[in-house]
């Protein structure tokens, strides 16, 4: 597949605007000529192996580092023109955070309260707040020190919502949290959306992003590969969506294969381990047909269930990005 395909997001107020956006250090190309538009108020997962430019790119809309050449936009204004003014819009939680040792999760807190301004009168009920959302309240008082990592992760998440901005930029945020530590986060993720917050995730972890995020972009050695809402991807790109249908009767299975092959959106049908699974073009009223056309036969379906987006996203990420840059 070329690097130039992109699949637009459609019918969503842009907030972050990227245009041919490139760095450069030295000879070597972290990000080349990037184009992305971000909706308002979406889970945006950047996706890519490692050495892809996603950090790069996180730091850019973060107005921490400046391209080389293009523009970011934010809200219609230019970041380079007002990188302060963007800041205090943004809250940046980077892959290798920082915390202070010596200092209480409430003292953490209250500390970059200060550096953002918060008038003192108002830091410990933000504080509360930040504790009580990031559930980390029976921790007020613990040393930072002494929290596990799925805590810190919590902490600093906190942290980067003290000055309540608009946009939260993650930086590889699930990276060495145990599978509990990660359902709490994606979790509080999904809350935080629904807060009004638009949250831009990148990491190589693509079963988390397929479960937390709204749209996602691919990017592959500096570039975009594509971008949009994870069901347009994995729709436009395996050419239709895919159900796992599993029959209490294995002598069955023939049946339910005509019975499917029949219909005229089903594309491709298949069985792994007395499963089927069919591939099919349409929208969940075409899943509905398919069910009853098969009920109609009196063939006993004990499970029918589209394929998570996860395992489909897997496939084109490994589809797209193979030969591409691991380092």
């Amino acid at each position: 597949m070329a690097d130039s395909t992109v699949l637009t997001p459609v019918a969503s107020e842009t907030l972050i605007r990227i245009q041919h956006v490139s760095k450069r250090y030295r000879n070597v190309n972290a990000l080349d000529d990037l184009s992305l538009e971000i909706p308002r108020g979406k889970i945006f997962g950047l996706i890519g192996p490692n050495g892809a430019g996603k950090t790069t790119l996180i730091r850019i809309l973060a107005a921490l580092l400046a391209p080389s050449s293009g523009q970011v936009w934010f809200n219609n204004e230019e970041v380079s023109r007002s990188p302060a003014t963007i800041q205090r819009q943004v809250g940046y939680m980077p892959d290798f955070f920082g915390v202070y040792p010596d200092l209480t999760s409430a003292e953490y807190l209250e500390f970059y309260a200060g550096i953002h301004g918060i008038p003192r009168q108002k830091q410990a009920g933000l504080i509360s707040d930040l504790l009580e959302l990031v559930e980390l309240t029976s921790k007020r008082d613990a040393m930072v020190e002494n929290l596990s990592r799925g805590m810190k992760q919590r902490l600093c998440l906190a942290r980067a919502l003290v000055h309540d901005p608009e946009v939260l930029l993650l930086d590889e945020p699930a990276s060495g949290l145990d599978p509990r530590a990660r359902v709490e986060l994606r979790e509080l993720v999904r809350t935080l959306q629904g807060m009004g917050k638009t949250i831009i995730i990148s990491s190589h972890i693509l079963l988390e992003l397929a479960e937390m995020c709204t749209d996602i972009a691919i990017v592959k050695n500096g570039k975009l590969v594509l971008s949009g809402s994870v069901d347009t991807i994995t729709s436009q790109i395996n050419g239709g969506r895919q159900v796992e249908i599993r029959l209490l009767d294995p002598s069955s299975l023939p049946q339910a294969l005509d019975v499917l092959k029949a219909r005229p959106e089903v594309t491709q049908t298949q069985i792994e381990d007395q499963v089927i699974q069919a591939d099919f073009q349409g929208d969940d009223q075409v899943l509905y047909q398919m069910l009853s056309a098969l009920m109609a036969e009196n063939i006993p379906v004990v499970s029918f269930a589209p394929r998570s987006g996860g395992g489909r996203l897997e496939e084109i990420f490994m589809q797209i990005t193979e030969g591409g840059q691991q380092g």
